[in-house]
Order: structure tokens, then C-alpha cells, then sequence
């Protein structure tokens, strides 16, 4: 009988644990590529099709690594080239 009650007991007190339990939202901080958000270069671009309809950044980071990556810095947004051409646009935080 009190092995009965002491499983009984712990069974109780597993199945309330899971109800003390919460959900955590993260914010969502994807900010549209468009007009409504920031409008931005995208994947395949050139560097030349970039600097014309952007104009010239406020930064540009030499070439590292292999194959090399170079960051031109605007003041909405970063750009991040693998030889002449976009590969991602981030807009920092």
C-alpha cells in the first residue's frame, strides 16, 4: 500500500511540473527588402549595379579569406560581396 501511494505521489508531482512550465516568444527582426521596410541589394548583384543604385557606401572593408569576402557599409544596411558580387544584406542591430 505505500509503495501505491509513494508512485502515486510522484506520478502527481511529474505531471504538475509540466504544467509550471512556460512558452518563451522571440521577437520576430526580419525587416521587409522593400519600400515598406529597407529597401536593400540583393543575392547575385554586381558591385558596380550596387554603388549606381545605392551610391557609394560609407565603408568599404578590404578583401579577406579565400574565396575572398569584402563588407561595403551603408548607413540603413551592410552588404557583403564574395569577389564582385552580393551575397547577403544584413541591416545590424
Amino acid at each position: 500500500m505505500k509503495k501505491l501511494i509513494l508512485i502515486l505521489s510522484i506520478t502527481l508531482l511529474c505531471g504538475s511540473a509540466a504544467s509550471w512550465s512556460e512558452t518563451l516568444t522571440v521577437p520576430s527582426y526580419a525587416i521587409p527588402n522593400s519600400s515598406s521596410g529597407v529597401l536593400r541589394p540583393t543575392r547575385g548583384i554586381s558591385k558596380t549595379a550596387v554603388e549606381q543604385k545605392f551610391g557609394s557606401p560609407q565603408q568599404k572593408s578590404s578583401p579577406v579569406g579565400d574565396p575572398p569576402i569584402t563588407k561595403w557599409t551603408y548607413s540603413d544596411f551592410i552588404v557583403y560581396f564574395e569577389y564582385n558580387h552580393v551575397i547577403h544584406s544584413v541591416i545590424p542591430r
